[in-house]
């Protein structure tokens, strides 16, 4: 039984290629985009008392009120074990340390004398982060939006996950966030969070930037909202989760097989890739996949992820990294010899595990890198989550008025390519001020 499709990359063409590192078709119907601007457009009109009803609509629960308070927290957590806290903490402290070293520093330049330029970083006033609770809930998330936000100082921090049938939070999410330095937390899931935390509502703040992963709805949400002028940024556009594994005949066909399997119990639309130039290990991994799998609790889950991945036989590394920094995974595991010598030739890639003892779970939890990152092929543009994200950053001129004269030339000549003489005026009336 063959679990992911092989096919030999030296067989195809380049179309063939090219469609066989295509993503899953992500939702995207009229339906679903009127449902999602009826929501957004419902929260703007009817603020607390719409999010209210769509919470008992989508939800199926009554909310006295949407908001996390002191009492919840507590019982939060009371309710997890000492060693459920203790690993939230570790994950805490490891991401604090990785993302405290993010922090910018102010940049100040004369670029010719009496010509002064500086940039200077400043916190994002107000952020909301999402964390999901659909199939699983991700105190991990938390931990990866409120530690950089902290970090960065932004006065106001708020937090948005759903809501469980009996009315409380998950309290691994409430521990994580608390724990991570928030304290404005609300029940409310969904396209109808992210419009609460675009628009803001008598209880809910509305924020300048969105953070936070989610399900087709949500992520559509966070589009549209970052298109509306009333609305809010967001941290990067994002599609299903994905891992590309590239293995040679050196790696453990256990590992690779359980990072395949780490990657595919996230969804039905996640991608897991395996790029090796062994044939044998790609046959050993098919068997470790079956073995596996059958003792999961999402087995049903992943058998569906992998339809929609792929074994792809490379002929060596190089061609592998070809397709690997063609792919651009959000996730990508180098399980080859000398794996470290290759990082250099990575182009494209959201985070890089290197070696066969750095699975991807260290990264989605606790190595201390931020798992907020982008998929379905924006690591060609996109890096993952970081301090910079919930910084805004400014820059500062200061002439003198020998700078201006020294440069004064410069730009009346500059400005009259242009045409904009008003541009020339500026300096003109300037210099007849200085003789």
């Amino acid at each position: 039984m063959m679990l992911l499709k092989r096919t030999s990359w030296s067989e195809l063409d380049a179309r063939a290629r090219q469609a066989l590192l295509q993503r899953p078709a992500c939702a995207d119907n009229a339906g679903m985009l009127a449902t999602v601007r009826d929501t957004l457009q419902q929260v703007r009109d009817g603020g607390d008392g719409a999010i209210a009803q769509l919470t008992r609509r989508f939800d199926k629960v009554e909310l006295a009120s949407s908001r996390v308070d002191d009492a919840e927290l507590a019982q939060a957590e009371a309710d997890l074990p000492s060693d459920s806290i203790a690993a939230i903490d570790i994950a805490i402290r490891n991401v604090r340390s990785f993302h405290a070293a993010q922090l910018p520093t102010p940049i100040a330049v004369e670029t010719m004398p009496g010509v002064h330029c500086e940039r200077i970083s400043q916190a994002i006033d107000a952020v909301g982060l999402y964390v999901p609770a659909g199939t699983a809930p991700l105190p991990s998330a938390a931990i990866m939006l409120a530690v950089p936000a902290a970090i960065a100082g932004c006065p106001v921090r708020i937090l948005c996950t759903p809501p469980r049938v009996d009315g409380r939070a998950d309290p691994a999410v409430l521990v994580a966030a608390s724990r991570a330095g928030i304290r404005d937390i609300f029940k409310i899931g969904g396209a109808q969070a992210i419009a609460a935390m675009a628009y803001g509502t008598a209880t809910v703040p509305k924020v300048n930037k969105i953070f936070g992963p989610g399900n087709a709805w949500v992520t559509l949400a966070k589009t549209l909202v970052s298109t509306d002028l009333n609305g809010a940024a967001i941290d990067m556009p994002a599609g299903p989760s994905e891992v590309l594994v590239i293995a040679d005949a050196t790696a453990s066909p256990a590992f690779v097989a359980a990072d395949l399997l780490a990657q595919a119990e996230h969804g039905v639309d996640s991608q897991a890739m395996l790029v090796t130039t062994s044939v044998d290990l790609a046959t050993r991994v098919d068997t470790e996949l079956v073995s596996q799998v059958a003792v999961l609790s999402r087995a049903e889950t992943i058998r569906a992820a992998l339809r929609n991945s792929h074994c792809i036989v490379a002929a060596d590394i190089d061609t592998a990294i070809e397709i690997s920094n063609s792919y651009a995974p959000e996730h990508l595991i180098l399980q080859i010899e000398a794996a470290r010598s290759f990082v250099p030739r990575i182009r494209n890639a959201g985070s890089i595990f290197v070696g066969a003892w750095s699975p991807e779970s260290a990264g989605d939890y606790c190595s201390g890198a931020n798992h907020v990152l982008p998929t379905y092929g924006f690591a060609r543009a996109y890096g993952g989550l970081g301090v910079e994200h919930f910084l805004r950053h400014t820059t500062i001129q200061e002439l003198t008025a020998n700078g201006l004269a020294a440069l004064s030339e410069t730009i009346v000549t500059l400005a009259e390519l242009e045409g904009l003489d008003a541009h020339a005026a500026a300096v003109r009336v300037r210099q007849g001020a200085n003789r």
